[in-house]
């Protein structure tokens, strides 16, 4: 055997065995799992560690497939109720005389006015504070107003920042979750402002709505002294008095021995920590053994606000408030750093699911629900028993044709075949790609092109042996001149998937990657390894052979 057909033969052994432990490996196995030898060896093993390594998409493991609209409406007008009590402010602090600052419609803001002589140090003092970029003053003398319009550019950027984050959220929301391999991604038009969410192998839509949708708003607010609780709203209207740096807001706690208490507390406007400030939250048992509570820590500097506060606030009164609603009242009896609790009674899961709300913090906006769908997992397992049977049946009959037209020569393109097979399943695993069902057409698709590598080989090779060329003569014309039109065809269709991959959704995504993969093992498989194989058998003996089986 020569040296050169020799490093061929160490080549093909090395990548077939590294993709073989790349596929059967235990490389997916629970954090503090222990890995042994049975893990290699054992069929039972073999067959799990395929199954952990090969992620399989929604249509094959069934799963929950959500689409939704982001209301980013809501936004701008947060922003413009936000811009117009800034703007009031704002007029009171610098002691500009004004009627009114009311908000006939989203995005826009009107100072009504005694009359005109204020109007150009009224836009220059709203605008410097909410932004001449984004907002157009339009003075008027009939009635005397100036009206802030929000521009129509600015309006759009708003609307897209805040699809992009509510994305973010949601991907922070299904990734504590622990779903494996979720697709979150934009969906349909940019203007449409819809969001996709596939989650494999999670059968609970309603609990995904809830933990997706679930606007969390956490804040500690210091309860006006003497921290009094009244019965109604109307008694602590009155107790108000109009102030406007405080409101009253309503208590709803459930406390530990199974009863419950209503109130109403005037609470201070400013909070002293909210969401953002969270470092981390999670559900925990009650001290006292009943319920579950959610025990949270502060980061550094939202430590540093709350340490601060209560440190000069000790004997007063702090309210937990979660989406505008009191979970619980305490008094401060000592400094209080990075922790705490929300307590409110709740079940093992409620806790489990406000912390994960809270660490991934609060949508820039309320969502509705388009599109919901669940496949089931024997839908999905039907998927994979349909797939597989497309895809032995394509194996089984592009085999038996090969080998019965082209003899020998075909059993050469069957073992490549088989090969392209090992390492596209390899590569899946590798790059921790999503099989679907669109992926496995786009296996059967790579099996067809493979085929039609070793065709134009072997007729090569043929039309070389009718013009009376010697058997490795012919093998080594046939390589060299079908080489540059396999990797013509090859490259045209990477190029053609790389742009289904780019501009396309999930499944078709997934034809994209399983198709680059079967390619780029193709022109390993059907150049390099068939040549290897023919030179194998070409050299038997020590000499050349005379005849092909082609």
């Amino acid at each position: 055997m020569s040296r050169d057909l020799r490093i061929r033969g160490i080549v093909i052994a090395v990548i077939t065995a590294l993709c073989l432990i790349i596929m059967f490996g235990p490389w997916n196995k629970p954090k503090g799992y222990s890995r042994t030898a049975s893990d290699f060896y054992k069929p039972s093993n073999l067959k799990q560690n395929l199954s952990e390594n090969i992620r399989l998409g929604l249509d094959l493991k069934g799963g929950t497939h959500l689409v939704m609209q982001v209301k980013v409406n809501d936004v701008i007008q947060s922003i413009t109720n936000s811009n117009r009590d800034k703007a009031e402010s704002e007029l009171k602090a610098a002691g500009i005389p004004f009627n009114a600052v009311r908000v006939p419609d989203n995005g826009k803001i009107v100072v009504e006015t005694p009359d005109t002589s204020k109007h150009k140090e009224i836009t220059d003092k709203i605008q410097q504070d909410i932004g001449s970029d984004s907002w157009e003053a339009t003075p008027s003398s009939n009635p005397a107003s100036v009206t802030f319009t929000l521009k129509i550019a600015a309006a759009n950027q708003i609307r897209r920042e805040a699809t992009e984050q509510a994305k973010i959220i949601v991907e922070q929301r299904v990734d504590q979750f622990g779903v494996a391999e979720p697709t979150i991604q934009r969906y349909g038009r940019e203007e449409n402002h819809q969001i996709l969410v596939q989650m494999p192998g999670v059968d609970d839509p309603q609990r995904v709505k809830k933990l997706i949708g679930d606007d969390a708003r956490l804040e500690i607010r210091a309860v006006a002294p003497p921290g009094q609780s009244y019965a109604t709203r109307e008694e602590a209207e009155i107790a108000l008095a109009g102030a406007t740096d405080k409101e009253v807001m309503k208590e709803s706690e459930k406390r530990r021995d199974g009863t419950s208490r209503e109130g109403f507390y005037i609470l201070e406007k400013n909070p002293v920590v909210i969401g953002s400030d969270l470092r981390t939250a999670r559900g925990v048992q009650s001290q006292g053994g009943f319920g579950y509570e959610v025990a949270f820590q502060l980061k550094k500097d939202g430590a540093e606000k709350f340490g601060k506060w209560t440190g000069e606030n000790v004997g007063n009164y702090l309210a937990v408030v979660l989406n505008n609603e009191i979970k619980s009242v305490a008094v401060v009896k000592s400094r209080i750093d990075e922790r705490g609790q929300i307590e409110g009674n709740f079940t093992q899961q409620q806790a489990e699911d406000l912390g994960l709300v809270l660490r991934s913090g609060a949508l820039p906006a309320g969502i509705v629900y388009l599109e919901e769908r669940t496949v089931g997992p024997s839908l999905g397992a039907e998927s994979i028993r349909q797939g597989l049977i497309a895809l032995l049946a394509g194996l089984v009959f592009v085999s038996g044709f090969m080998v019965f037209y082209y003899r020998l020569s075909g059993i050469n393109a069957v073992i490549a075949l088989v090969l392209n097979l090992v390492i596209l399943l390899a590569g899946l695993a590798v790059f921790n790609a999503t099989l679907t069902l669109p992926g496995i057409a786009g296996v059967i698709l790579g099996i067809g092109m493979a085929v039609d590598a070793n065709v134009l080989v072997f007729e090569r090779i043929r039309d070389e042996l009718r013009a009376g060329r010697t058997a490795y003569g012919a093998m080594e014309a046939g390589f060299n001149k079908a080489i540059v039109t396999i990797i013509d065809t090859h490259v045209t269709t990477v190029v053609s998937a790389a742009i289904l991959y780019l501009f396309g959704t999930g499944p078709i995504r997934g034809f994209a990657v399983t198709l680059v993969i079967g390619l780029l093992a193709n022109l390993f498989t059907a150049v390099y390894v068939s040549r290897s194989m023919f030179l194998w058998v070409l050299n038997r003996g020590g000499r050349k052979a005379e005849t092909i089986s082609v």
